[in-house]
């Protein structure tokens, strides 16, 4: 199972669980290579999820550091560590993974973003610096985002520790943050022109999504993969 959106001069799949040779509990396409799944297992979920296209890839960190890339990424060199991945070119994939967390799409007609926000990169100002890497490559060009499937207010409760890293934002009284809506808004006062969320919630679908919060920290990673068509 995927999700695809057809955004300007791009188009972004959103994975879930379906589709790989992972075995349980990495079942069944797992793209996390810092999993303790079988790393040639990922290889192989890697290949089917990209249709075998090169892929561009950080490792990370829940920080707010977005690269920019003109080549793939050596999956047996050393990998920077970021958030977020931003080109120009129309021969890579930008990946990131999620399994709760947002994956979030940006795209121009001359380049594109792919960023992973959690709750603190989301608050820390992730998404922001995506617009920004995304700015420099295309300084004039619409931006339209897309907002993958992710923990949604109906599951995510927060302590008072996250809630009070979003003090302006409504939290409903049974502890719930809706982290969507806060990236979209956020992602607006960037200036971003329009952003669609596809409405999925990982924790209420643990049989179609990995979902830390659902299934325990030993879990697979799903991917958000955007490409320049």
């Amino acid at each position: 199972m995927a999700i695809e959106l057809q955004l300007p001069g791009a188009v972004v799949r959103f994975t879930g669980r379906a589709g790989g040779v992972s075995q349980a509990p990495y079942d069944a396409l797992n793209l996390g290579r810092w999993t303790d799944d079988d790393p040639d297992a990922v290889a192989e979920n890697r290949r089917r999820a990209s249709d075998g296209r090169p892929l561009a890839f950080a490792r990370q960190v829940h920080g707010t550091r977005v690269i920019t890339v003109d080549g793939a990424t050596d999956p047996d060199g050393a990998v920077a560590e970021a958030d977020g991945v931003a080109t120009a070119s129309r021969e890579l994939v930008a990946l990131v993974l999620t399994a709760d967390c947002l994956p979030v799409a940006l795209a121009t007609p001359g380049a594109i973003a792919m960023v992973h926000a959690g709750w603190k990169g989301l608050a820390d100002g992730v998404l922001e610096a995506g617009v920004e890497a995304l700015r420099a490559l295309d300084a004039d060009g619409a931006i339209h985002a897309a907002i993958g499937p992710a923990a949604g207010v109906c599951c995510y409760e927060v302590g008072d520790e996250v809630a009070a890293r979003f003090p302006d934002e409504p939290r409903r009284d049974d502890r719930r943050i809706d982290l969507k809506a806060i990236a979209a808004r956020r992602l607006r006062a960037a200036g971003v022109e329009q952003v669609h969320d596809v409405g999925r919630c990982t924790m209420c679908e643990p049989d179609v999504f990995f979902s830390h919060r659902a299934s325990g920290p030993v879990t697979g990673r799903q991917g958000g993969l955007l490409w320049r068509v």
